[in-house]
C-alpha cells in the first residue's frame, strides 16, 4: 500500500509562510501536500522524483497573462508551464476562445478567465447602457468567467460606463480588473488616478502599475512616486507590476491608424507616427514585433519579415514594443508600506502567449541584485496573488494545501519542474501536462462541466484573503 502518489526527494524547500527552509522530501496524496519529512522511505511513494540540488517553492501564480489565440497563439498555457507557472489569471479572454482551445492546447494549469469589456468586441460602443452592462457580466459569469476586465487603455469606455461596470461586477459577485483608461484619460498616470476614483471604494485589481509610469504625462520618476502614493492611500486597490521592458498590444489598424490607444501611444513614445505608415517604420527599426505562432511557442517577428506577416494577416495581430523603462519596474517591485508589506502586491508578466514569461528569470535577477529577497520573491509570486485571487488552498506548501509546486535552479534562474495538483506538467523544459482546470464562480460551474471541463470553485465576492497581519 502506497502512502503517497508522488514523493519528491531531497529538494531544498523554501516556504516562508510556514517557516520551512531546508532540504527534505515532499509527499503528495490526492493532489494535496501530505507530508514534508527529512527522508520519506522510497517504498511509500507510487512515483518518485529526485530533485536534489534544486529549490522547491510554492507554485507560482501569475496574476496577469493572456492564453488566447486572440492575442498571439494558443501556446500560452504551455509557455506558462515551461516558465514554472502553476496558476494564472487570464486578463481578457475571449472566454469562449480559451474554453474551446483546452482539449488541444491545455497544459495542466489552473486558469481563471476575465472576459474583456471592450468596444467594438463585447460592447457596440464606448457608452453601453445599464442593460448591456448587466448582460455582459451575467453571461460571462454564467459561462465560466471568473469576472470581467475593463480594457480601458486599449478600447476605452466612458468614465460613467466604467464606473457602472465596476459596480455591476461587484454586485453580481465577479472579479473585477481594469487596465486603466477611459475616453477621457489614457493608459497613463492620469488614467490611474481616474480608475481609483471611479472604483468608489470597491475592490479593484488595477493592472500592471508599471504601464502608467512611462513618462508620458510627467517624468517617469514622478509618475512612479505618485503611483506608489496612490496605492498607499487606497487600500481597496490591489495590483501587480511586470518586469519586462516589452509591453503587449494589438497591432490591428482601421482607416490607416491603430485601433488600440496603447499602440498609438507606444508608437509616439518611440518617435513614430501613430499610423500604419509609422508602424512600418517601427517594424523596420526593430521597435515593434508582431506575435505569431512559431510552433510550440509564440515568437516576436520584426523587420521586413514582420511587416510581411502583419500585412498578410490584415494587420490583426498582437505585438510588442520596448516601452517600459527600467527604473519604475525596479521601484515598483521593491516599494513597501510602512508596515512592511509591498505596495504593489504581486509580480506578473502580462505574458502567456506573449513571449515575455520572465517571472523566474527577471524576478530572481532582482533577488541577485538584492532588490528583494528570495522569500519576498515567493511572497510576490505565490502567496500574495493567491490572497488577491481568493484561493485559500494555494500560496504555500503547508500540509493539506494544493500540491502546486515550482522547482527552480536558482543559480541559473530557470524553472526545472512545474507540478500542479500533484501532477508533473513540465520537467526540464518538456511540457507534459494536458487539459485545464478553470477557476470559476458557482454561477459558471454547471456550464463548464457540461463542456467536460474540470472546475475549481472560488468566490471573488468575498474580501481578498489576508496577506499579512496588516494587509
Amino acid at each position: 500500500m502506497y502512502l503517497y502518489d508522488l514523493v519528491i526527494k531531497q529538494v531544498d524547500i523554501k516556504d516562508p509562510i510556514n517557516g520551512v527552509d531546508g532540504v527534505a522530501d515532499i509527499g503528495i496524496s490526492d493532489g494535496l501536500i501530505a507530508a514534508i519529512e527529512a527522508d520519506i522511505p522510497m517504498h511509500q511513494g507510487r512515483k518518485l522524483i529526485d530533485l536534489s540540488g534544486y529549490t522547491a517553492i510554492p507554485g507560482i501564480i501569475d496574476p496577469h497573462t493572456h492564453v488566447s489565440e486572440f492575442w498571439g497563439s494558443h501556446n500560452g498555457q504551455s509557455m506558462l508551464a515551461k516558465a514554472g507557472v502553476c496558476t494564472t489569471l487570464d486578463m481578457a479572454g475571449p472566454l469562449d476562445d480559451i474554453l474551446k482551445s483546452i482539449p488541444e492546447h491545455g497544459a495542466g494549469l489552473n486558469v481563471a478567465i476575465l472576459q474583456f469589456a471592450s468596444p467594438p468586441y463585447t460592447f457596440t460602443c464606448s457608452n453601453p447602457s445599464q442593460e448591456e452592462i448587466h448582460s455582459l457580466v451575467e453571461s460571462s459569469l454564467r459561462n465560466g468567467a471568473y469576472g470581467v476586465k475593463l480594457l480601458g487603455g486599449h478600447y476605452p469606455l466612458t468614465p460613467d460606463a466604467s464606473g457602472l461596470l465596476i459596480a455591476e461586477i461587484a454586485r453580481q459577485g465577479g472579479y473585477v480588473a481594469w487596465h486603466a483608461g477611459t475616453t477621457e484619460h489614457g493608459s497613463n498616470i492620469e488614467g490611474m488616478r481616474e480608475a481609483i476614483a471611479m472604483a468608489d471604494g470597491h475592490f479593484l485589481h488595477l493592472a500592471h502599475i508599471n504601464s502608467y509610469c512611462r513618462g508620458t504625462v510627467i517624468s517617469e520618476l514622478e509618475e512612479t512616486y505618485e503611483a506608489i502614493n496612490l496605492l498607499l492611500k487606497h487600500p481597496h486597490i490591489y495590483s501587480e507590476s511586470y518586469i519586462s521592458p516589452l509591453n503587449g498590444t494589438s497591432l490591428a489598424c482601421k482607416d490607416g491608424v491603430p485601433i488600440s490607444k496603447v499602440t498609438c501611444n507606444s508608437l509616439l513614445k518611440l518617435g513614430f507616427e501613430a499610423t500604419e505608415v509609422g508602424m512600418e517604420s517601427a517594424f523596420r527599426a526593430g521597435k515593434v514585433g508582431c506575435v505569431i505562432n512559431g510552433g510550440s511557442e509564440s515568437v516576436r517577428i520584426s523587420g521586413e519579415q514582420g511587416i510581411k506577416i502583419w500585412r498578410e494577416n490584415g494587420t490583426s495581430l498582437g505585438g510588442m514594443f520596448p516601452v517600459n523603462p527600467p527604473l519604475p519596474r525596479i521601484m515598483l517591485a521593491e516599494a513597501k508600506r510602512p508596515e512592511g508589506d509591498f505596495v504593489v502586491d504581486c509580480l506578473s508578466t502580462d505574458g502567456g502567449c506573449l513571449p515575455r514569461n520572465v517571472l523566474v528569470e527577471k524576478g530572481l535577477g532582482l533577488v541577485f541584485l538584492d532588490v528583494i529577497t528570495l522569500n519576498e520573491f515567493i511572497l510576490k509570486t505565490s502567496w500574495n496573488p493567491s490572497r488577491m485571487l481568493r484561493l485559500p488552498n494555494k500560496g504555500s506548501l503547508g500540509i493539506g494545501m494544493d500540491a502546486d509546486i515550482t522547482v527552480l535552479d536558482v543559480e541559473s534562474r530557470t524553472p526545472v519542474a512545474t507540478i500542479v495538483g500533484g501532477n508533473i506538467v513540465m520537467f526540464k523544459g518538456l511540457v507534459c501536462g494536458s487539459g485545464t482546470t478553470i477557476i470559476c464562480t458557482s454561477q459558471g460551474e454547471d456550464a463548464l462541466k457540461r463542456r467536460g471541463i474540470k472546475t475549481y470553485l472560488a468566490d471573488p465576492s468575498q474580501k481578498p484573503l489576508a496577506m499579512s497581519q496588516t494587509r
